[in-house]
Protein backbone atom coordinates (compact mmCIF):
# COMPACT_ATOMS: atom_id res chain seq x y z
CA UNK A 1 0.00 0.00 0.00
CA UNK A 2 3.18 2.31 0.77
CA UNK A 3 3.71 2.25 -3.88
CA UNK A 4 0.17 3.19 -3.99
CA UNK A 5 0.28 6.46 -1.54
CA UNK A 6 3.81 7.38 -2.79
CA UNK A 7 2.34 7.44 -6.31
CA UNK A 8 -0.29 9.50 -5.21
CA UNK A 9 1.79 12.07 -3.37
CA UNK A 10 3.68 11.84 -7.00
CA UNK A 11 0.58 13.91 -8.09
CA UNK A 12 0.73 17.03 -6.68
CA UNK A 13 -1.37 20.00 -6.50
CA UNK A 14 1.21 21.78 -8.54
CA UNK A 15 1.62 19.04 -11.18
CA UNK A 16 -2.17 19.01 -11.46
CA UNK A 17 -2.28 22.53 -11.96
CA UNK A 18 0.25 22.81 -14.57
CA UNK A 19 -1.11 19.69 -16.23
CA UNK A 20 -4.21 21.58 -16.10
CA UNK A 21 -3.25 24.30 -17.98
CA UNK A 22 -0.78 23.73 -21.19
CA UNK A 23 -0.05 26.40 -22.90
CA UNK A 24 -0.37 26.79 -26.93
CA UNK A 25 -2.65 23.84 -27.62
CA UNK A 26 -3.86 25.28 -31.27
CA UNK A 27 -1.86 23.87 -33.94
CA UNK A 28 0.34 26.05 -36.10
CA UNK A 29 -0.73 27.11 -39.21
CA UNK A 30 2.11 27.16 -41.20
CA UNK A 31 4.86 25.41 -39.15
CA UNK A 32 8.47 25.26 -40.93
CA UNK A 33 8.52 21.90 -38.66
CA UNK A 34 6.37 19.07 -36.81
CA UNK A 35 7.57 16.29 -34.81
CA UNK A 36 5.34 13.64 -32.90
CA UNK A 37 6.75 11.32 -30.49
CA UNK A 38 5.93 8.98 -28.54
CA UNK A 39 6.73 7.21 -25.31
CA UNK A 40 6.87 3.29 -26.26
CA UNK A 41 6.18 2.25 -22.60
CA UNK A 42 2.90 4.10 -21.52
CA UNK A 43 1.72 5.41 -25.00
CA UNK A 44 1.74 9.06 -23.96
CA UNK A 45 2.50 11.72 -27.04
CA UNK A 46 3.41 14.99 -27.83
CA UNK A 47 3.27 16.59 -31.28
CA UNK A 48 5.04 19.75 -31.88
CA UNK A 49 4.62 22.97 -34.54
CA UNK A 50 7.87 25.22 -34.68
CA UNK A 51 8.41 28.28 -36.36
CA UNK A 52 12.12 29.71 -35.82
CA UNK A 53 13.58 33.25 -36.83
CA UNK A 54 16.99 33.87 -36.57
CA UNK A 55 18.16 30.84 -34.90
CA UNK A 56 14.90 31.26 -32.09
CA UNK A 57 11.83 30.19 -31.80
CA UNK A 58 8.92 32.64 -32.94
CA UNK A 59 6.18 30.44 -32.64
CA UNK A 60 5.17 27.16 -31.24
CA UNK A 61 1.97 25.02 -30.75
CA UNK A 62 1.86 21.35 -28.77
CA UNK A 63 -0.69 18.74 -28.81
CA UNK A 64 -0.04 16.81 -25.90
CA UNK A 65 -1.95 13.27 -25.06
CA UNK A 66 -0.05 12.35 -22.51
CA UNK A 67 0.01 11.48 -18.19
CA UNK A 68 -0.48 14.25 -15.73
CA UNK A 69 3.63 14.32 -15.26
CA UNK A 70 4.01 14.78 -19.21
CA UNK A 71 1.38 17.04 -19.01
CA UNK A 72 3.15 18.97 -16.67
CA UNK A 73 6.29 18.85 -18.27
CA UNK A 74 4.72 19.86 -21.87
CA UNK A 75 2.64 22.72 -19.63
CA UNK A 76 6.47 24.45 -18.52
CA UNK A 77 8.17 24.20 -22.12
CA UNK A 78 4.82 25.47 -23.94
CA UNK A 79 4.81 28.18 -21.32
CA UNK A 80 8.88 29.21 -21.99
CA UNK A 81 9.89 27.84 -25.05
CA UNK A 82 9.11 30.84 -27.38
CA UNK A 83 12.23 33.03 -27.20
CA UNK A 84 14.14 30.18 -26.77
CA UNK A 85 17.24 28.62 -28.92
CA UNK A 86 17.94 25.41 -29.81
CA UNK A 87 20.69 25.27 -27.60
CA UNK A 88 18.62 26.49 -24.32
CA UNK A 89 16.02 23.77 -25.73
CA UNK A 90 19.01 21.52 -25.51
CA UNK A 91 20.11 22.51 -21.85
CA UNK A 92 16.61 22.07 -20.45
CA UNK A 93 16.09 18.53 -22.06
CA UNK A 94 20.33 17.48 -21.33
CA UNK A 95 19.43 19.16 -17.12
CA UNK A 96 16.15 17.34 -16.99
CA UNK A 97 17.06 13.80 -17.98
CA UNK A 98 20.24 14.43 -15.24
CA UNK A 99 17.86 15.28 -12.80
CA UNK A 100 15.33 12.48 -13.38
CA UNK A 101 18.29 9.73 -13.81
CA UNK A 102 20.68 11.24 -11.24
CA UNK A 103 19.12 13.35 -9.53
CA UNK A 104 21.18 16.39 -10.39
CA UNK A 105 20.67 19.28 -10.48
CA UNK A 106 17.43 21.69 -11.71
CA UNK A 107 17.01 22.80 -15.13
CA UNK A 108 18.37 26.28 -16.12
CA UNK A 109 16.17 28.86 -16.66
CA UNK A 110 13.70 29.41 -17.77
CA UNK A 111 12.79 26.18 -17.01
CA UNK A 112 13.53 25.65 -13.64
CA UNK A 113 9.63 24.83 -12.92
CA UNK A 114 10.77 21.44 -13.67
CA UNK A 115 12.00 20.61 -10.88
CA UNK A 116 8.21 19.72 -9.46
CA UNK A 117 9.02 16.86 -11.34
CA UNK A 118 11.96 15.94 -9.32
CA UNK A 119 9.57 13.39 -7.45
CA UNK A 120 9.30 11.07 -10.73
CA UNK A 121 13.13 10.11 -10.67
CA UNK A 122 12.01 6.84 -8.42
CA UNK A 123 9.69 6.09 -11.50
CA UNK A 124 11.71 5.30 -14.49
CA UNK A 125 8.55 4.46 -16.43
CA UNK A 126 7.37 8.14 -16.38
CA UNK A 127 10.39 9.55 -17.53
CA UNK A 128 10.12 9.25 -21.47
CA UNK A 129 6.57 10.60 -21.07
CA UNK A 130 8.42 13.47 -19.08
CA UNK A 131 10.82 14.31 -21.45
CA UNK A 132 8.67 13.88 -24.28
CA UNK A 133 8.24 17.73 -24.68
CA UNK A 134 11.88 18.84 -24.86
CA UNK A 135 12.64 15.74 -27.21
CA UNK A 136 10.07 16.65 -29.92
CA UNK A 137 10.94 20.30 -29.81
CA UNK A 138 14.12 19.51 -30.01
CA UNK A 139 14.00 17.30 -33.08
CA UNK A 140 11.56 19.96 -34.73
CA UNK A 141 14.11 22.90 -34.04
CA UNK A 142 16.37 20.66 -35.80
CA UNK A 143 13.90 20.23 -38.70
CA UNK A 144 13.32 24.10 -39.35
CA UNK A 145 16.68 24.83 -39.12
CA UNK A 146 17.65 22.27 -41.64
CA UNK A 147 14.62 23.55 -43.79
CA UNK A 148 16.06 26.91 -43.26
CA UNK A 149 19.58 25.51 -44.45
CA UNK A 150 18.35 24.65 -47.51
Amino acid sequence: MSGENDLIKLYSGRILALAAEIPHTSRLTNPQATVKKRSPLCGSTVTVDVVLENGHITEFAQDVKACALGQASASVVGANVIGRTRAEVEAARNALKTMLKEDGPTPPEPFDDLEVLRPARDYKNRHASILLALEATLEAIEQADQANCA
